[in-house]
């Protein structure tokens, strides 16, 4: 899987929303991709890159149980990337929950909510520096 480095992910020109928005979980359900991507990115800013945050993602929604993960982690991560996944500009949190995807010089992944200065920051920042691009519209226009 190809490595996103020093890229900031606006929200998507559709977005539906006016400010970020936290994914919300419905009681007695599974949390959804979406919601499972914001709990781990709010909760580990730059520490995940995407690979890293695809993985804990699937073991998480598919609720992979840890003595399997001890013992086939390796064969379960090479599994999974034996198809390829979007990046995060196809992801909700841009696309509809108005989050900001940065990924730092190493690749490693944090969120910012659209009407935060640290948003405007990265948003401004198409000076070569740093590649902007906005996230994929929800739908074709």
């Amino acid at each position: 899987m190809k490595s996103i480095v020093n890229s900031f992910v606006t929200v998507a020109p559709d977005c539906p929303v006016e400010h970020s928005v936290v994914p919300s979980v419905k009681e007695g359900t599974k949390p959804s991709i979406h919601s499972l991507q914001y709990e781990l990115l709010t909760e580990r800013p730059y520490e995940l890159t995407l690979e890293d945050l695809i993985y804990e993602v699937h073991v998480r929604h598919k609720e992979i149980p840890p003595e399997e993960l001890r013992e086939s982690a390796a064969q379960i991560r090479d599994g999974l990337f034996q198809k390829s996944h979007p990046c995060m500009r196809a992801s909700m949190l841009p696309k509809k929950f108005g989050w900001g995807v940065h990924y730092d010089d190493q690749g490693k992944i944090a969120l910012y909510g659209m009407e935060t200065e640290e948003y405007s920051r990265f948003a401004e920042q198409g000076d070569g520096q740093i590649k902007v691009e906005p996230a994929m519209r929800n739908k074709r226009g």
